[in-house]
């Protein structure tokens, strides 16, 4: 394409409104601070900059958002494109976000210690009604260097063979993964609430009561516990870590480190990015990382294998078992297939049940292309449908701008805006859990 520059005068005009925008918490933030650039851009464009090492998010028609500071636009601008400030990756904190506690970052979202310390407390409290697993370890932790167990509770009002690893105990399952892209921090504190709202309420809420009553749910509310250590050693400038902390492949730095958990899995890997310095780098092999062997075993012990081989194999009207992965940002309920734009063999079905869950959250129901524009391969959702046959969907949760947008929300946002949205979806997913092709 011919070059077009950004100008000089647009670079300076968006670096005020940044500045503005960001009030008293300028002074906190990173040099070159990031920000998300509009940038016109076909498919083809999009997946480019993708291959070449830029952070690539969802935008509007005809575009896309890039994030990060001037030099990225510089960059952008080098390669003929014409970025344009958007909106802000940082929102302003509120005045007391300095005096948290130690165990919180960026005006109260919590480390991944304190989600571990909040499972022990959950176990400890409801000893009838939660058991902790650890379903294995972080690839820190794996190499000597730190790191994580990973880390799941299953919920329900235990009977003899509930909240055990088999694929033949009684109760349907409904299975919650978040904070899989370690940024999108809104994620792991919608599964705070979520492991809260049962456990705590089972003694005074019927639903909950219902639901622990008759269903097994499980939880993994970190699924990435390095990159989380990453996003969160920022503190009040939290870190712009995706994907996991295996620093081994290419001469990547900073952020650009790691492989994206959700292109690793082992159904149809091998569609999305061999840059090693890439946020969508899929890795050198198919479930190559221990956090994905470790939510595939978990979701392998759980759930019975229930559907054929072949991608036009439906998942039978009785298969049992929901799953949602939670990420950020889009307001989307994102149903399979992710690696091709043919629909699944159980669309209609998928349809259906997303319609269900958006008349909680209002989101837009659909595909990949329909809804963020860009196929994913080797995604966890596309792993539990395609091989398991798990009625299995991506919520992204949040606008694209705003106090509330992006990967960064204001911690308020969490209580004021994605949980009274998302928990009645959550309550419907567990509900549907015994026959999700039936609803």
């Amino acid at each position: 394409m011919a070059s077009r520059s950004l100008s000089r005068l647009a670079l300076v005009a968006a670096g005020t409104l940044l500045a503005s925008l960001l009030g008293s918490s300028a002074t906190a933030q990173p040099a070159d601070t990031p920000v998300f650039w509009r940038v016109p851009a076909t498919a083809a464009q999009a997946a480019a900059l993708t291959n070449a090492g830029f952070d690539v998010e969802e935008g509007d028609a005809g575009s896309v958002y890039v994030v990060g500071g001037k030099a990225v636009a510089a960059r952008l601008q080098g390669l003929g494109y014409r970025p344009s400030f958007y909106d802000t990756v940082y929102k302003e904190l509120p005045a007391q976000a300095n005096s948290l506690a130690a165990d919180t970052f960026y005006g109260g979202y919590r480390t991944v210690t304190a989600h571990e310390a909040h499972l022990t407390s959950v176990a400890a409290a409801h000893p009838d009604l939660a058991t902790k697993y650890t379903i294995g370890q972080s690839w820190k932790k794996q190499q000597g260097q730190g790191g994580h167990d990973i880390q799941a509770i299953c919920l329900t009002k235990k009977q003899t063979g509930d909240c055990t690893l088999s694929t033949t105990s009684k109760k349907p399952k409904f299975f919650l993964m978040a904070q899989i892209h370690a940024r999108e921090l809104s994620t792991g504190e919608l599964a705070w609430r979520w492991i809260d709202y049962l456990a705590d309420g089972y003694a005074t809420d019927a639903t909950a009561k219902s639901i622990l009553d008759t269903t097994e749910v499980w939880v993994v509310p970190i699924s990435n516990p390095d990159g989380v250590d990453i996003v969160a050693s920022g503190g009040n400038s939290p870190k712009l870590q995706r994907k996991n902390a295996n620093n081994t492949r290419g001469g990547c730095s900073g952020t650009n480190i790691g492989i994206d958990l959700n292109r690793n899995s082992t159904f149809k890997w091998g569609g999305d990015s061999n840059s090693p310095c890439a946020e969508t780098y899929q890795g050198a092999s198919a479930g190559s990382e221990p956090e994905v062997k470790a939510l595939e075993t978990l979701a392998r012990s759980i759930f019975p294998d229930q559907r054929g081989t072949g991608n036009n194999d439906p998942a039978p009207t009785t298969a049992k078992g929901t799953m949602i992965t939670l990420h950020s940002y889009g307001n989307d309920i994102i149903i399979p297939w992710g690696f091709t734009q043919a629909t699944s063999p159980n669309d209609a079905q998928y349809r259906k049940l997303g319609a269900k869950y958006a008349a909680s959250n209002g989101y837009l129901v659909g595909t990949n292309e329909e809804t963020v524009g860009y196929d994913t391969s080797g995604t966890t959702d596309d792993f539990t449908y395609g091989e398991l046959g798990v009625a299995s969907v991506t919520f992204e949760v949040g606008g694209s701008s705003g106090t509330c947008g992006g990967f960064l929300p204001r911690y308020t946002c969490v209580d004021s805006t994605f949980w009274p949205k998302n928990k009645g979806a959550l309550i419907t997913a567990a509900k549907a859990a015994a026959a999700p092709y039936q609803q």
